[in-house]
């Protein structure tokens, strides 16, 4: 099978680690890259993946009913198997069984604190949105943007995941939030599994998450957008 290999430092083994179990829990239910191999050689860590031919655009609605589907996965718990990476950054998924304290104890308070590290003073945002949520521990992509999304001669194609068992509503937002997807991309997903009342709101705390992890990677760029969702929050309760 033709492949080809991202190679990094040996740090990287265990982000590559990560990925390819990400890749490999969705397989069943999503098209993605097969993993063909990844480890460490000559002090390097490397994964290899199956070479895909991709388009940036193709069959939107597909992808929709594709989202769908592996969301309707769910596991016995909030989390994972494993600790994992969103972007450079490590990603907390020790099991929880409510929602609420997943997203306070392993997405909100992980990233308020580097941030703090980093030298950004930011309030914790009130959960108050979530009290009465109670979402299914969907399988989740768990960093779904366009650019981890593309398109082949057989249909739609998703990778570099950040797994593990969520709320689906955090997969929908994230799609959202650089850009966005094509309408037709929502109809089919609404079509196929309905979002509950309440996601317009609770879309901008979950994206919180991922301009945090931007803020802590990318620096102060991202401050005036992640205050300004701190405001819309604080606007919705």
């Amino acid at each position: 099978m033709p492949g080809f290999r991202k190679t990094k430092d040996a740090g990287w083994a265990d982000a590559f680690a990560a990925e390819a179990d990400g890749l490999e829990a969705l397989r069943p239910q999503i098209r993605v890259p097969q993993v063909l191999d990844h480890g460490l050689q000559d002090g390097k860590a490397y994964i290899r993946l199956e070479f895909l031919h991709l388009e940036r655009s193709g069959n939107w609605s597909a992808l929709g009913r594709m989202l769908a589907n592996l969301h309707r996965q769910t596991g016995p718990r909030f989390g994972w198997v494993r600790d994992n990476y969103i972007g450079l950054s490590p990603q907390q998924n020790g099991w929880c069984d409510e929602w609420l304290e997943f997203w306070r104890t392993r997405r909100m308070q992980p990233q308020l604190e580097l941030a703090k590290r980093n030298g950004f003073e930011l309030e914790e945002p009130s959960l108050e949105l979530l009290n009465n949520h109670r979402p299914q521990p969907s399988l989740l992509h768990g960093d779904l943007w366009s650019g981890n999304a593309g398109f082949t001669a057989d249909g739609p194609v998703v990778y570099d995941p950040a797994v593990y068992y969520g709320d689906r509503e955090t997969d929908l937002a994230m799609t959202e939030l650089f850009g966005g997807f094509p309408k037709e991309f929502y109809r089919a997903y609404n079509e196929a599994f309905p979002l509950d009342p309440g996601y317009e709101k609770r879309k901008h705390l979950y994206n919180l998450y991922h301009l945090l992890n931007h803020l802590n990677i990318f620096g102060g760029g991202y401050l005036g957008q992640v205050k300004a969702t701190l405001r819309l929050l604080a606007g919705l309760l």
